[in-house]
């Protein structure tokens, strides 16, 4: 299946990747177990981890850096308009294969704490009980477990903690 990534700040450039069988067997052994929300969130998080892993090998997407941290004029390097458009074009895939059963995939949301300073970020709901979470994926480098936390955290601007998962 081929999936259309953005490879730079601002989603300006696209690639298309492509997940192969192989790649989507990893991906469904992820979400063999989990028995609540909580589980599968934490597998949400290892199946973008791998997802992004599989994008870095086929773009340039392999030197995004944590953060802003690296040359945003740089093909490769995320901000987080790129991040979570493709986070949420990875969650789009998993929902539409129907490997999470405990969360539903939600529209992006921003957030505004200051006036320039916004954050964009990819959102799940669960199916029972309609909490709502941010998955993040800007916070690390590639390749690295995004920050899943309540949706009403991350909107007040809560600083990342990564054990929440």
């Amino acid at each position: 299946m081929t999936l259309n990534i953005c490879i730079d700040y601002h989603c300006d450039f696209h690639q298309d990747i492509q997940m192969s069988e192989e790649h989507f067997q990893r991906l469904e052994q992820l979400f063999e177990t989990g028995s609540s929300a909580a589980e599968e969130r934490h597998t949400i998080a290892q199946a973008i981890a791998l997802m992004e892993q599989i994008a870095g090998e086929q773009s340039e997407t392999w030197r995004d850096l944590e953060q802003n941290r690296g040359e945003g004029s740089q093909k490769g390097q995320l901000d987080c308009i790129s991040e979570s458009t493709n986070t949420t074009t990875y969650l789009q895939m998993l929902e539409k294969y129907r490997l999470m059963r405990w969360h539903r995939l939600m529209p992006r949301e921003r957030r505004n704490p200051w006036l320039v300073d916004f954050h964009w970020t990819a959102v799940i709901q669960e199916t029972t009980g309609n909490r709502s979470f941010a998955v993040d994926s800007w916070f690390l480098k590639n390749g690295e477990p995004p920050l899943i936390q309540p949706i009403e955290a991350w909107l007040s601007g809560k600083d990342p903690e990564f054990d929440e998962q």
